[in-house]
This record gives C-alpha cells, sequence and structure tokens, in this order.
C-alpha cells in the first residue's frame, strides 16, 4: 500500500518535473504532449472508475468525452460569435470562462449517463457492452449530421477559454490547470474506493446477491459509479477541446472509447495511477514511433497482448504487486 502510494506520487511529481524541464528548454510541444497525457488520464481515471471498481466494461465511454468537448465547442463558439444559445424558449448566452465551461460539460455528461446508465444496467455482460457501444455510435454520427456546428468538419474556436487570474494560452499555465484537476480526480477517486460505497459497490461487482441480502441495491450501486465516471470523462472532454481548440465527431468514436480502456489496462484496471501511466506509454508511443511509420499500433498492440498474457495488474501492477482495496 505504501509502495504503491510513493508510485502514486512518484508518478505525479514525474509529469510536473517534466513540465518544468520543457519550460526551461523551451520547449512548448513537449508541454503540449505532457498536458495531453494528463487529459487522456483524466478521462481513463473517469472509465477506471466504473470499470476498476464497478466492473462495467463500457465501450461508449466516447459519449461523455465528446459531450464534454461539444459542451466547451457550443459555449465558446456563441461567445467569439456573440449570438446567444436558443433552446425553445430559452436564450443562453455563450461564455469563454473555463470554471463555467467544466460545470456545464460535467452536468450534461452526467445527465446523458444517467439515462444512459438506467437502459444500459438492465442487461449484463457483452449486452451491455453492446449498449454502451450503440449509444457510442447513436452521438457520433448525430454530431456528423449536426450541421449548425460544423458536422463532420467539426468546429473550431479561435482562442482558448479564460481561467480567472491565468493566461491560458502560456502551455505550462494551461498544463498546470490541467495537473491540478487530475491531482483532484484522483484524491476523489481513492476515497471514493475507500468509502463505504466503494466497499459496496466493490462487492456488487463480485458477489451482487450478498449486496442485495443487506438491503443495497447492486444496479443503483453501479448507476452512480457510471454517472461519476462520466461526468469524469465529460470533463476532461471538455478540457480536450480547450487543448485543441477543436471539436469534432470524432470525440464520439468508439475508436476512442477503445482506446481511453487500452489505458486503463495499460496502466492497471483499478489502479489509481493506472489511467495516468498508460495514457504516458500511449503518448510516448505515438510521439516516439508515429513519425516512423504509420502502424505504430501494432506495438502498442503486442505491448498490450503481453500485459493481458503476462501482468494482469498492468505496469502498475508488475512495479507494486499489492492491491490498494479494489478487490
Amino acid at each position: 500500500m505504501i509502495r504503491e502510494r510513493y508510485l502514486n506520487l512518484a508518478v505525479l511529481a514525474g509529469l510536473l518535473a517534466l513540465a518544468l524541464w520543457a519550460l526551461a528548454g523551451d520547449q512548448p510541444f513537449t508541454i503540449t504532449l505532457l498536458t495531453k497525457v494528463v487529459i487522456l488520464g483524466l478521462a481513463a481515471a473517469g472509465l477506471n472508475i466504473a470499470l476498476g471498481i464497478g466492473g462495467l466494461v463500457s465501450l461508449g465511454h466516447a459519449v461523455f468525452f465528446g459531450l464534454g468537448g461539444y459542451a466547451m465547442g457550443i459555449l465558446a463558439f456563441h461567445a467569439q460569435n456573440f449570438a446567444p444559445l436558443e433552446l425553445g424558449p430559452l436564450s443562453i448566452a455563450g461564455t469563454k470562462s473555463m470554471p463555467v465551461i467544466w460545470l456545464a460539460a460535467i452536468a450534461v455528461s452526467a445527465a446523458v449517463a444517467v439515462v444512459i446508465g438506467l437502459l444500459s444496467l438492465r442487461t449484463s455482460g457483452v449486452y451491455f457492452i453492446m449498449i454502451t457501444l450503440a449509444f457510442g455510435q447513436m452521438f457520433y454520427y448525430f454530431a456528423i449530421s449536426w450541421s449548425v456546428y460544423g458536422g463532420e468538419d467539426g468546429l473550431s474556436i479561435y482562442v482558448r477559454n479564460g481561467f480567472p487570474g491565468l493566461n491560458t494560452l502560456d502551455p505550462i499555465q494551461f498544463f498546470g490547470i490541467c495537473l491540478a484537476i487530475l491531482c483532484l480526480v484522483l484524491l476523489l477517486s481513492d476515497r471514493l474506493a475507500r468509502s463505504p460505497f466503494g466497499l459496496a459497490l466493490n462487492a456488487a461487482r463480485q458477489v451482487p446477491v450478498r449486496v442485495e441480502t443487506v438491503g443495497l441495491s447492486p444496479t443503483r450501486l453501479k448507476l452512480l459509479a457510471f454517472v461519476i465516471s462520466g461526468a469524469i470523462t465529460g470533463l476532461a472532454g471538455a478540457l480536450y477541446a480547450d487543448l485543441n481548440r477543436f471539436v469534432s465527431p470524432t470525440m464520439f468514436s468508439w475508436q476512442l472509447s477503445g482506446e481511453l480502456m487500452v489505458l486503463v489496462i495499460l496502466g492497471g484496471v483499478g489502479r489509481l495511477i493506472g489511467p495516468v501511466v498508460g495514457a504516458a506509454i500511449f503518448v510516448a508511443l505515438e510521439h516516439l514511433l508515429g513519425g516512423l511509420t504509420e502502424f505504430w499500433h501494432i506495438w502498442l498492440g503486442v505491448i498490450l497482448l503481453l500485459i493481458v498474457l503476462f501482468a494482469r495488474g498492468g505496469v502498475v501492477g508488475l512495479i507494486s504487486p499489492r492491491r490498494v482495496g479494489h478487490d
């Protein structure tokens, strides 16, 4: 337990140290890569709550990532064009404020997660996987047909949204915002896993019948975990859209859902820092091998195969074999 705690701190400190080293060496692109690691790690950390603790294998988590991205894109689009967002009788002004956009992304993602969760949790196993995948495809094709916001061409935002007291166009400052949010979410995930709710959810994953005998509903426990998971992934989507200043239907794609699951498996399912480690490996391979060959995913597949066969706890499990309350 103590060993893994030190590992968690070392990974986060390593990200900060690398960013400061890149800042000293005037390498803004490296800071941007590290920011991508942090944001993808945040999205995978959201999935890890549903997958690692609740045992919910979702192939539709890109829905929440995309909703967070489009929440940012739509609000910023209306702000930069000085045109209010018309929702029936309501007229909502756009905004370039990151905190407001984050709240909107979390609220929309959580609300949709409630609907998807209520329908999907009526099933289990492969049927749950297929229903979440189907929802992902529905949102993907809806975004393609949504011509008001760019359709399949996506939507560009000219200037990154603002945060009070900071210059978000400065790569190191935006990285700091994302890293701070990641640390808060990881702290929340850790407290959640150790709380009575987390213990009950873990039990519902393993022996749902026994959970029912003590008066708890496994479905309600899993639904709440699914909603929390979706809200966190939606927040990551808003940050990712701000990083690129661009949103597109690909944020809803099943490939992205698969990538998020790969990040969790690479780092270690149910491991607190596992999603971040998985994101670091993924981005490093993409950057280092992507320039050499367009088939760099082959090497990612080889690594993933080795981990599934010989290191079921992921990279974190190899370093720290003892689990922390997730079994």
